[in-house]
């Protein structure tokens, strides 16, 4: 029997770190952004209608869209040597139009002319060429060289669709696209004195000035028809480089800067009239269609959506009349490795992740963040949630384990010195009174949790290497321990000794036991999925779990029917327990998949991965045979 997709339900997720990889299409409603491999189309405030583009085989590096609202252009990233994809989209059917590829290892920036037909496709550092498609056949029209010096963005002209500016580390051309003798000729804009580095260019809409934001924090004005320099500001230069810039409805130039400063320019003297500052660095600035005209205090208002490097999606709206800015946080996600995830025992509405410094939990349904709990400058190795739920008990890089309150996320306790190096695995036992950790240095402790006090009870010191997982019997009796020196260790947890052991030529990453108890199943580095017996600790069977990379995460269906693994490969797999064989793989994430875990109600699985996305797949029954 073959291998199917499995289902993309729903993403929790903002490609932050793409430049002007946020965008809204002229319809007002539906925002459009990368997320790895995927491209998300989604409902404006409204995070649970999401629709997935899938076609990339690896991480999208920038977006455009056509100004009709109908075409959508993505280009991606690929291995060194390789040819990376441009994909041209139709938004209406949400179909793959056209695949294109003559770009080396990285798509750097796109851009629609102002018709629909053409776009115009910039490579990457080891590519350096601009091509002009035809948009509706997928043809290269013409291309050539840019620059020596790295090159960064590129844009159609406004009014025309045979001009184009691209501009980037100490270089600026306007190019005269020639479609009938196919092609494309560059004349330098004359700088002077300047050297910059562009990062972002906005070109007004009669096409008569191009503004350019530069990696020195100021922006230049340059006359597109005689293509000279005019004018820079402002006279401060605003901190950590102009990354991101867009036209106002009225003719100034909003722009987002490093240090996230979002300001906008007099169009004329480049002047600031307005300011304000957001967490991290604004990447994406798309104008929103809530523009108020009218003749009273709004008059001259208007709105527009910023993405930032943290992934975060801010609205934003400036009032005209008061002369400042009102800014609403629109949505939240992690933008670091997510390290674990963890469910409440016997509920599905919530999970928990954690990453580095902070623990959030979310709405399954909704994709939405209930709670977050900040512990700067340490990393969350692992998180669980006590049976009784009344805490969610974490392991930190300062070798401290840390409980908090799973509705305020206030701290309930701290044990100090836990692990010398770290703790790197955690869980909690049914009767709550009691608290297995492993550490980076090798060992595995259990802890006494009493209402006032927590003391350490034993500390087994058998494994070389990181614990990287631990689990538990359902009797609290006994527990085993994955570690990264090739051992996986069954303790008695009454007598606090080794009851047997596991070896093979690996580094163990995940280890579980089947609901029955009768078996342990473990992957690791080997890229194999191995079946142990658990009372003498055979080896039953031993699966190929990944073809390409090594297997992090395991996740097992409560009925012991199903089997999740997730890897460095990128992939969900979704295997029948008793036929060893792979049923479904879940494609979208652009990073290591580093934990999966199966809802206790088993309607969807959750993953997560390096790139900080978190996707939720529907869970599918392997077929069993009648």
């Amino acid at each position: 029997m073959g291998t199917e997709a499995l289902p993309l339900e729903g993403v929790i997720g903002f490609g932050g770190s793409i430049r002007n990889g946020l965008l809204l299409h002229p319809d007002g409603q539906t925002l459009i952004y990368p997320l790895g491999s995927t491209i998300v189309i989604r409902e404006k405030g409204n995070p649970t209608s999401q629709e997935f583009l899938q076609g990339h085989s690896d991480k999208v590096s920038c977006l455009a869209i056509s100004r009709s609202g109908k075409y959508l252009a993505s280009g991606q990233i690929t291995y060194m040597g390789f040819c990376a994809d441009i994909i041209i989209w139709d938004l209406d059917s949400r179909k793959l139009l056209h695949r294109m590829s003559l770009h080396k290892v990285k798509v750097q920036a796109l851009a629609f002319s102002f018709d629909d037909q053409y776009l115009a496709s910039l490579g990457g550092q080891d590519d350096n060429s601009l091509v002009v498609w035809d948009v509706e056949t997928g043809a290269a029209k013409c291309g050539s060289p840019t620059c020596n010096d790295h090159v960064l963005c590129v844009k159609f002209f406004n009014t025309v669709n045979n001009k184009i500016v691209t501009a980037g580390s100490r270089n600026m051309d306007v190019w005269d696209f020639d479609p009938v003798n196919r092609k494309v000729r560059p004349s330098g804009c004359q700088l002077g004195q300047l050297k910059r580095v562009v990062e972002s260019v906005v070109i007004d809409d009669r096409d008569d000035y191009a503004y350019c934001g530069t990696g020195s924090g100021d922006v230049l004005q340059v006359g597109l028809a005689n293509k000279l320099f005019n004018n820079i500001g402002p006279k401060t230069k605003i901190p950590q480089g102009v990354l991101s810039s867009a036209m106002s409805p009225f003719g100034d130039v909003i722009i987002g800067s490093g240090d996230g400063t979002v300001a906008i320019l007099g169009a004329s003297k480049l002047n600031i009239t307005c300011t304000t500052k957001l967490a991290s660095s604004v990447t994406s600035i798309v104008l929103t269609n809530d523009v108020f005209r009218g003749v009273g205090a709004d008059s001259g208002s208007f709105a527009f959506l910023c993405g930032t490097s943290q992934c975060d999606m801010y609205y934003v709206r400036y009032l005209a009349g008061e002369n400042k800015f009102v800014v609403e946080l629109e949505q939240t996600n992690h933008y670091d490795c997510i390290n674990d995830i963890a469910f409440p025992h016997g509920y599905s509405d919530l999970f928990a992740t954690c990453s580095a410094a902070d623990i959030r939990i979310w709405h399954s349904t909704e994709y939405r963040e209930l709670l977050r709990i900040q512990v700067p400058n340490l990393v969350c190795n692992c998180i669980a949630f006590m049976a009784d739920g009344r805490s969610i008990i974490s392991g930190w890089s300062d070798g401290k384990i840390r409980a908090f309150g799973p509705q305020s996320g206030k701290l309930l306790y701290v044990i100090h010195n836990a692990h010398q190096q770290g703790v790197t695995a955690i869980i909690g036992s049914l009767d709550c009174n009691r608290i297995i950790s492993g550490g980076r240095e090798g060992q595995v402790r259990v802890w006494r949790i009493g209402p006032q006090s927590q003391s350490m009870i034993a500390s087994m010191k058998e494994h070389k290497g990181p614990v990287n997982c631990i689990e538990l019997r359902k009797n609290d009796a006994e527990c085993v321990s994955a570690s990264s020196d090739g051992s996986c260790i069954i303790w008695d947890l009454n007598r606090f000794i080794r009851n047997n052991s596991l070896f093979a030529s690996t580094f163990f990453k995940a280890i579980l036991y089947h609901p029955d108890e009768s078996q342990l199943v473990t992957t690791g580095t080997d890229r194999k999925i191995t079946y142990w017996d658990a009372f003498d600790g055979q080896a039953i069977r031993i699966l190929d779990g990944s073809e390409t990379a090594e297997l992090n995460a395991l996740a097992i269906s409560a009925d012991g029917v199903a089997l999740v693994s997730g890897g460095g490969d990128k992939d969900v797999k979704v295997w029948g327990y008793d036929e060893g064989h792979c049923y479904f793989i879940g494609r979208g994430h652009s990073g290591v998949v580093t934990k999966v875990k199966i809802s206790p109600n088993m309607k969807y699985i959750v993953s997560c991965g390096t790139e900080g996305a978190i996707f939720i797949w529907e869970y599918l029954n392997p077929p069993v045979d009648s």
